[in-house]
């Protein structure tokens, strides 16, 4: 057993698996960095990648050799799991040029689209919901909405403290990628809060309660109205 298929099976009891995962960043900037240099803390392989290769590799080296370095057609093919935390207006021709190496692998998207650029991309996106759009742009893979309506910041402060950890929001169709997503929320010091299948992260996108709520688990689900421990 390798690859996906290993991974689901090893979060299926809700336990960590056995041995690091090989993860892929695609945007490492304020929101994807900070999430993939935790993800390095917690003993997992992460590739960064951005536009600015050079200054990133000085700004990774002091993580260590779990952390790495490539641009995106690199990550996608290395990882097993990747997380987009890019400009939404970047995701098409992302989507299209990782097609081939993000074929039915995990794929968590943190993306969101501006909240004041007016294009056919955001007003498909408002019409159809950002998830829904993002999944057709990212067709292929196991699409999970991830770290989306989250800040930064707030996920530095959860990974510090004991008490009140922060609630992420996440949604998908497919329950064993959530399931693997739930745990890497986990493994940033966070706490994973299942809204339900994809239709629901319409209440954490842009103008949706869950939006940058930034507050502890039981405090998101009481907003959400959700049952306890989702």
């Amino acid at each position: 057993m390798s690859g996906i298929a290993s991974i689901t099976s090893a979060f299926a009891d809700d336990t960590s698996p056995k041995g690091a995962l090989k993860i892929g960043v695609i945007g490492a900037g304020w929101l994807g960095g900070t999430v993939a240099k935790l993800w390095v803390k917690a003993g997992h392989h992460v590739m960064f990648s951005t536009r600015h290769l050079d200054e990133l590799r000085r700004k990774i080296a002091p993580l260590g050799p779990n952390a790495t370095v490539g641009t995106p057609a690199e990550t996608a093919k290395f990882a097993d799991i990747v997380l987009f935390a890019v400009p939404y207006d970047a995701l098409p021709q992302l989507g299209a040029a990782l097609a081939s190496d993000l074929k039915g692998k995990i794929v968590l998207d943190a993306c969101n689209p501006s909240a004041t650029q007016v294009n056919a991309l955001t007003q498909e996106a408002r019409q159809n919901d950002v998830a829904e759009t993002s999944r057709r742009l990212l067709a292929g893979t196991r699409y999970v909405r991830a770290f989306s309506a989250v800040d930064a910041t707030a996920i530095e402060s959860s990974a510090s403290r004991q008490t009140q950890k922060l609630g992420v929001p996440i949604a998908s169709d497919d329950q064993a990628a959530l399931n693997v997503v739930a745990r890497l929320v986990i493994d940033v010091g966070s706490v994973p809060v299942i809204t339900g299948n994809l239709a629901s992260a319409k209440v954490f996108q842009r103008g949706g309660p869950g939006f940058r709520a930034n507050t502890d688990a039981e405090a998101l689900r009481n907003l959400l109205k959700l049952p306890a421990n989702t």
